[in-house]
């Protein structure tokens, strides 16, 4: 119902504030009826992290951070759902606003702080839904004020490892302060061997859940040379490319907007995430597979990421200014691509452009 009703409701949620717009939203997808849109190709079908994902095309954090509507975006035809950022403990975030619209430049700034209902409430409604399948991976980050970081990320694993498909262990929200430098080469050595010592120990009851990082695209390659080389040393599955940056690119034409503080997402951070991913990708050398996210708007954008590096691609902030037939149009451009290069997979594309990639111009 609400693919049908979104072409009309969709400028009416523009008029109101971002963060209520977007409770309005969630609101709306727990609205029967929930029939699954259609019928998935076989050629869409990815195998990364140990699991069998139908299609590439996953839902971003942030969109879903307590754990709501898991089961209705993937009757959307989502190929897998992230859920978060879970804290440990309940907290409210930053003070409102906090969210704001870039409609000329379809982006969007966040500062949100890693609102969240707490590790408490949202295992409760993932549990609830255990037994339904589908992907639904968790995005989990530290409180705020808490004075043991990793530790908040050890005790998150081992709460969550029974009801979530994998994990992504978030260091590179700009809204938290201090997050960030958990990606420095000796704190994240540290976190990496907890985490995966946590996710050993949860192995023993709810199987060997994957571990993935979720990084910055503001990284030096010189930084970026320690994460992944951490992310081998300690085996983790997977990492995602990338979360919000930072920077301004000078070619925004909301410029005022864009003096507001927090992390941009949507079509500008595009290049910059797009160009990290292949620069993990040629770094990686196949030892693990990449999620990509960042500005992906279209079949098109979405291709480029797979030719850059990812397996498999997630997008939020594209749906605010194209909706929900986003979804069935990347897959059906995804699905094209395959039948014309006559491919047997998604995984005949990966990576394809990455060296080309990282020889262009830095991105500005």
């Amino acid at each position: 119902m609400i693919s049908l009703i979104e072409p009309f409701v969709r400028p009416v949620l523009r008029l109101l504030d971002a963060e209520n717009a977007h409770r309005l939203a969630i609101a709306a997808l727990k609205l029967p009826p929930h029939v699954k849109l259609a019928r998935e190709d076989p050629a869409l079908a990815v195998r990364a992290f140990g699991l069998n994902f139908p299609n590439p095309v996953g839902m971003a954090a942030g969109f879903d951070k307590h754990g709501e509507v898991p089961d209705p975006l993937l009757r959307l035809g989502f190929g897998f759902v992230e859920v978060g950022t879970v804290t440990l403990h309940p907290q409210g975030g930053n003070p409102r606003p906090r969210v704001f619209r870039l409609p000329r430049d379809e982006g969007v700034i966040n500062r949100l702080g890693f609102n969240s209902e707490g590790a408490d409430v949202v295992l409760r409604r993932l549990a609830a839904r255990a037994e339904r399948g589908g992907i639904i991976g968790i995005n989990i980050g530290a409180n705020k004020n808490s004075t043991d970081r990793i530790g908040d990320y050890v005790r998150l694993i081992e709460t969550f490892a029974p009801v979530v498909s994998y994990f992504a262990v978030n260091v590179s929200s700009p809204n938290t302060p201090g997050l960030r430098d958990l990606q420095q080469a000796q704190m994240l050595d540290t976190l990496l061997e907890r985490v995966m010592e946590a996710r050993a120990r949860a192995s023993a009851t709810a199987g060997i859940v994957p571990a993935l990082i979720k990084i910055a695209p503001d990284l030096t390659l010189s930084e970026l040379d320690d994460i992944v080389g951490a992310a081998r040393r300690h085996r983790v599955d997977g990492m995602i490319i990338g979360n919000t940056t930072v920077t301004r690119p000078p070619k925004l034409r909301d410029r005022a907007i864009a003096s507001e503080a927090g992390g941009l997402s949507g079509g500008p951070l595009f290049a910059l995430a797009t160009r990290m991913l292949a620069e993990t990708y040629v770094r990686v050398e196949g030892a693990f597979a990449l999620i990509g996210v960042g500005g992906i708007d279209s079949g098109s954008a979405a291709l480029a990421k797979i030719r850059a590096g990812a397996s498999l691609i997630q997008l939020y902030s594209a749906l605010v200014f194209h909706g929900l037939r986003l979804i069935h149009s990347i897959k059906s451009e995804l699905s094209n691509a395959l039948r014309q290069k006559a491919g047997n997979g998604i995984n005949d594309l990966v990576g394809v452009d990455a060296a080309a990639i990282t020889a262009e111009p830095w991105p500005v």
